[in-house]
């Protein structure tokens, strides 16, 4: 857990617009917006956010699905952003992505030991039967009899589908696994069973996971460290306990004031945020604070001036003119408080 597997710095990733006949370029779409996070060896980083965030993007962009606009992410040492051709390719098996749709993310014409197998034969030397071998390792591995193997993915259930998909992205024994939320495209009953899967997986194989979600509750019961992340930009991390627990950033305060709670009681006397207005454009962000539009605690400063991320407390990091505020109000009574008590001492000297 000390070493840092992921990290990603200064990562952007912009689309451009183009209109006319001409295909002018009129702008761009600002997706994902300086990013900077690492990852240790062995965790899970939770990465929420509601719909249209970029968090979907920032996973693609950091497996080089997507080429970024710029930034480094860095996987065991090596910058795959700089990566090209057969370099990129022999850094493939490192780091894979368990994709949103069970259904679409497998194609419909090929057998499952074909789909598991396909890893192994583009990117090993292995022989049919030591693929073959190894097929049915994996599908004991994800819970799936073998005798399946030869079935297509329409004769399979959600949850059997996902287990497939995790099947594949196992296949080479990566180090590191961007989880485009699993669960999101399943019933409840089975989405602990993927939770608790890929778990289990991490415990026997040492996996590293960015799991990507919507779900609070899933995520503050499978993540290790959560970033929240709004417009394009993460507003805080910070450890599990410590995010549910005191949370910073009015808009993570605001995400967490709409989990219901299953005690009655507790939920009867809890104080709900409701945020007006809607979501800004990608495309033609807020001027300071990407959230300024829609907080409530919202200040002058806060419409000029972009909030720096730094930390404010361990390992708590957050992006926001009121706690810097907060910061220099403490400070100015610590001082005022030193202030007071030197007074007495020094006219005592005096008399």
């Amino acid at each position: 857990m000390s070493d840092t597997l992921v990290e990603v710095r200064d990562l952007r990733m912009y689309f451009p617009i183009y209109k006319g006949v001409l295909r002018r370029k009129v702008g761009e779409v600002k997706a994902v917006d300086d990013l900077n996070f690492d990852i240790k060896a062995g965790e899970t980083l939770g990465l929420v956010g509601e719909s249209g965030c970029g968090k979907s993007t920032t996973g693609r962009a950091i497996l080089r699905l997507y080429d970024p606009t710029s930034g480094s992410v860095s996987i065991d040492g090596t910058d795959v952003v700089q990566l090209e051709g057969n370099d990129l390719r022999a850094q493939r098996p490192q780091m894979q992505m368990i994709f949103q749709d069970p259904q679409a993310c497998l194609n419909p014409r090929m057998k499952v030991a074909d789909i598991i197998a396909e890893p192994l034969r583009e990117h090993s030397d292995m022989s049919a039967e030591q693929r073959r071998e190894r097929v049915n390792e994996l599908m004991d591995a994800v819970g799936l009899a073998r005798r399946f193997a030869n079935r297509y993915p329409h004769e399979f259930s959600g949850g059997q589908r996902q287990r497939i998909g995790i099947a594949r992205a196992l296949a080479l024994n990566p180090k590191f696994i961007v989880c485009d939320e699993p669960i999101a495209a399943l019933d409840v009953s089975i989405q602990a069973q993927v939770v608790n899967l890929l778990e289990d997986l991490q415990k026997e194989l040492g996996l590293t996971y960015l799991f990507i979600s919507h779900d609070l509750s899933m995520v503050r019961h499978l993540a290790t460290r959560v970033a929240v992340m709004y417009l394009g930009k993460i507003v805080e991390l910070a450890p599990r306990a410590d995010l549910y627990n005191r949370p910073k950033h009015p808009y993570t305060q605001a995400l967490l004031s709409a989990v219901p709670t299953p005690d009655p009681t507790v939920e009867a006397t809890r104080k709900h945020i409701i945020l007006q207005g809607d979501v800004p454009s990608p495309a033609k962000p807020p001027k300071g604070c990407n959230f300024c539009t829609r907080c409530p605690a919202v200040m002058p400063i806060c419409k000029e001036v972009e909030p720096t991320f730094k930390e404010h407390g361990a390992g708590h990091f957050a992006a926001c003119h009121l706690l810097e505020q907060d910061q220099s109000e403490a400070g100015e009574l610590s001082q005022k408080q030193a202030e007071t008590a030197e007074t007495p001492s020094q006219q005592g000297e005096t008399t």
